[in-house]
């Protein structure tokens, strides 16, 4: 998995590309931030994340996933997911996980 954090007309987007899966996670995304980053998205208040990249996605991506919207809720940042894939969105229903997402989850 690669995460790439990019800044355009103020708006941060985190783009996640190749794998979303047990074997290619990495630590938890908001503490892996500088304190730069972690500042601009407070100030920002929003993460727009873009999962049109995500070649495969598994369980363990849907919890890093979750975690990612729970950590940027505690820090008062809203998070939008766009172009998720249909797979990650069948594991977060059948695992009545959607509502933990606690996201808004858009196509495009």
């Amino acid at each position: 998995m690669q995460t790439q954090l990019n800044s355009k007309d103020g708006q941060q987007r985190l783009d996640i590309s190749g794998d979303l899966d047990q074997f290619s996670l990495q630590k938890d995304y908001w503490s892996g931030l500088n304190a730069s980053e972690q500042k601009a998205l407070v100030k920002q208040q929003r993460l727009d994340v873009c999962l049109a990249k995500v070649e495969r996605a598994d369980t363990a991506g849907l919890a890093w996933l979750i975690n990612l919207v729970a950590n940027l809720k505690g820090e008062g940042i809203d998070t939008f997911i766009h172009n998720a894939p249909p797979k990650l969105m069948s594991l977060a229903e059948l695992s009545n996980a959607q509502s933990l997402l606690n996201a808004d989850i858009r196509d495009k």
